[in-house]
């Protein structure tokens, strides 16, 4: 049995409004807590209240009125036999130090469904409340069966390494004063031996029996010689924060740590997490087989709320709780992980041993044990936290030669249901998966239907291979449908479900060879291509060796310029002539041996066109020479360019020869704010230039004429200037040529019968 290092001289201490026994704790460990000299590492102390629970008169309910305590921040309620199973619900709620917010009520796990040969008390999943000053507690029978005996309510307070409420007035180190001895009242009772707190009077109860069972040859009584295993602090500096395995008392057979295929993860040492060492002073206990067969996953059904800084405080609780409220030899857990993907070291031992948990009843022998801290029934653990998980499975398992997706044959160390109603009978033989849930061997929720659901995705991520591996791009040049074009460098981009932390690396394969390495971490990676067709893919080696490889992407990579088969040119068009703006068609076409992209206008403004446009309309400001510069682009990014300078120019009706009798209107809406008109058959004006294209403007309406055309005094055309609705500086003929020369326009006034009289603004040339 365990012997408190420090007893209280104080007289017992009882928090103001508790009804039934109270009990303080004793203070273990050092009396400051926190870290030895120089910053290293040290034990933390822990302190505790009980508080017996007001059972009713038919032995069915139980509770605890809300009221004030010391500050705790973890609980649960236990009973006298360890053995023994609360059949209804057991409820809590609490309020949050410093206030008067009071919480949800939280429903604790009835049974912590562990085992520990020798405990002291039966009792729940201890919950983690975060600092409180109030509780209330309600436990409710199943089917109206009797609750049993010495049912009481546990709060830890973790310790901080600062003084609390908790903290005694004074104390004597143990031996310091051997006459004086504390009081009943004052002395903590020694796990599994003491006086259980006794309900109030208004609700009497006999304590049932606390004989521990006989401790099994596999797992080590509470009360077997004491052997400290202690862990070896890690320096601040160290990257790594797990300690090497200690080094046993020469009385323990400690079995070999054979290495592993997978790589250990970092794992935080119970010095680092602040274990006090001196309240579980029993040796540490090993598979009767040495040898791990599988890995049973839990959560300690408790609040998620906590922070990733109160982590350790956390994981020293449910030390404390399974040590000195339950009485167990050490904390139940092999490895514990929080949300935030922090692994702490569990019970002693050495973390790459075999050693003996109290963490799946009847299966503890041939498994280790890995609980996430929280509560998953409706929440699935966070990435962080499973991905943890399967890092600390997958070496634990590969220490032994156990694939992480496989299943093992487990015998049963006792009779026992699963939480899915399947029995089994004392040295029965179960397969079950390699990494199972606790539910699997017990029936218990834990490790929650969440994290339940989602056992399958952390045996893939343990076993491999490597998940949901897409290749997502290759860039360097454009894609077309399934085909990548470039001139050489690609960077090809990828994705995968697995987390990093379980990728021993990528690789980049160009036509089936390896021709770039990156870490597990990266998500992408850079090649430079031969010109040529090539099959791109890429390779993720999973921790394990396994290995997923993408689809592979068609990359073409070539060098070889686009051209222009017909270089830019202009033309005037038809529509609308301003001075600013006079109407005109860019024409070109380009090619390229492998696959034209695009083709893109640069200058006087910026325009980009399908491989396959070969003209587009713009307007060009008359008298001004402008460049039109243009960039023909392929697929792999290589590029031609071309450009054609042209300069519109409007010679207006007066600065043509006349024959004949023609008008002057006047009207802001003629070029120049006039024009010329007539209805006499055959009057004639003319207009000589030099230039590539020409268009003829005039004015139309409904009672609009027609005219005849001549180009270099050969008729080209007959035009009708006719239009329903009325149109001014309306470019309605255009000619074209291949090259600039001199032109002369000639137009004639047709007569048209009805309606002789046409109305023209003059023309546009083009140089």
């Amino acid at each position: 049995m365990r012997t408190p290092r420090h007893f209280w001289k104080a007289s017992a201490v009882v928090a103001a409004g508790l009804s039934g026994a109270l009990v303080l704790q004793a203070v273990t460990g050092q009396e400051s807590g926190g870290s030895h000299a120089g910053g290293a590492p040290g034990p933390v102390t822990s302190k505790a209240e009980t508080t017996a629970l007001r059972v009713s008169g038919d032995g069915t309910s139980a509770s605890l009125g809300k009221r004030d305590t010391g500050p705790f921040s973890m609980l649960g309620v236990t009973w006298s036999d360890p053995s023994a199973r609360v059949g209804g619900t057991v409820e809590v709620r609490t309020r949050a130090a410093g206030t008067q917010e009071w919480s949800r009520w939280l429903t604790l796990d009835g049974d912590s469904g562990q085992g520990e040969s020798g405990a002291a008390r039966g009792g729940t999943e201890p919950a983690w409340v975060g600092p409180s000053d109030g509780v209330e507690v309600r436990v409710d029978g199943k089917d109206s069966a009797r609750l049993p005996k010495g049912l009481r309510l546990d709060m830890v307070d973790p310790g901080s390494g600062e003084v609390t409420a908790l903290e005694p007035a004074a104390y004597v180190a143990e031996g310091a004063e051997e006459s004086e001895q504390p009081t009943p009242s004052t002395t903590e009772p020694e796990t599994g031996t003491g006086t259980e707190p006794q309900p109030d009077a208004t609700a009497p109860e006999t304590p049932a029996s606390e004989t521990p069972p006989e401790p099994s040859p596999s797992e080590p009584s509470a009360s077997e010689p004491s052997v400290t295993e202690p862990s070896v602090p890690v320096t601040p500096s160290a990257p790594d924060t797990s300690s090497p395995t200690a080094s046993p008392t020469p009385s323990v057979s400690v079995p070999p740590a054979p290495p592993s295929t997978a790589p250990r993860p970092p794992i935080t040492s119970r010095a680092a997490w602040g274990a006090d060492e001196t309240i579980s002073p029993e040796e540490p206990g090993y598979l009767p087989g040495e040898k791990i067969k599988a890995v049973v996953v839990h959560h300690t059904a408790e609040s998620n709320d906590y922070t990733c800084a109160q982590g350790p405080a956390v994981v020293r609780g449910i030390y404390a709780y399974h040590v000195k409220q339950l009485g167990w030899k050490d904390l139940g857990y092999n490895f514990l992980v929080d949300k935030c993907g922090t692994v702490y070291e569990g019970r002693k031992g050495g973390v790459d041993r075999p050693v003996m948990g109290a963490h799946a009843y009847g299966f503890n022998s041939e498994t280790t044990g890995i609980s996430v801290l929280g509560t998953y029934t409706s929440t699935a653990p966070s990435t962080a936290a499973m991905t943890s998980v399967a890092r600390i499975a997958a070496w634990k398992l590969g220490q032994y030669g156990v694939a992480p997706t496989g299943t093992a044959a487990l015998t049963a160390g006792d009779s026992g249901r699963s939480y899915s109603g399947k029995t089994w009978a004392k040295g029965a033989q179960l397969t079950l998966p390699a990494i199972h849930g606790h539910r699997d061997g017990y029936n218990t929720q834990c490790p929650g239907d969440a994290f339940y659901n989602k056992l399958a995705t952390v045996r893939t991520w343990a076993g491999g291979p490597v998940s949901g591996l897409t290749l997502k791009s290759v860039t360097g040049g454009s894609t077309s449908g399934t085909t990548t074009y470039t001139k050489a460098a690609i960077t090809v981009n990828w994705s995968a479900t697995t987390p990093a932390a379980l990728i021993s690396k990528y690789e980049l394969l160009v036509n089936g060879k390896t021709v770039a390495t990156t870490a597990g971490t990266a998500t992408s990676a850079k090649a430079t291509l031969a010109a040529g067709t090539h099959q791109v893919a890429v390779r993720a080696v999973h921790q394990s060796g396994r290995t997923t490889t993408t689809a592979a992407a068609t990359v073409v990579a070539e060098t070889t310029a686009p051209t222009f088969t017909t270089k830019p040119n202009l033309a005037l068009r038809t529509g609308t002539v301003n001075t600013a703006a006079v109407p005109l068609t860019l024409k070109w076409k380009a090619a390229d041996g492998v696959a034209l992209k695009e083709v893109r206008l640069t200058a006087p403004t910026a325009r980009t066109y399908g491989p396959t446009t070969t003209s587009a309309n713009h307007t060009a400001k008359s008298g001004a020479a402008t460049t039109w510069s243009m960039k023909a682009y392929d697929r792999a990014g290589n590029t031609a360019t071309a450009s054609v300078a042209g300069t519109p120019v409007i010679l207006q009706e007066s600065s043509a020869t006349k024959s004949g009798k023609w008008t002057t209107k006047s009207s802001s809406s003629y070029l120049g704010g006039k024009s010329y008109t007539s209805s006499t058959k055959n009057a004639s004006l003319s207009w000589t230039f030099t230039g590539r294209s020409v268009a003829w403007t005039v004015s139309r309406a409904t009672t609009s004429g027609q005219a005849h055309v001549y180009v270099d005094g050969k008729k080209a055309a007959t035009v009708d200037l006719k239009s329903s609705t009325t149109k001014y500086r309306d470019a309605i003929w255009t000619k074209n040529w291949s090259s600039s020369a001199k032109h002369t326009i000639k137009i004639v006034v047709a007569g048209t019968s009805g309606r002789p009289a046409i109305t023209t603004d003059g023309v546009v040339y083009l140089k």
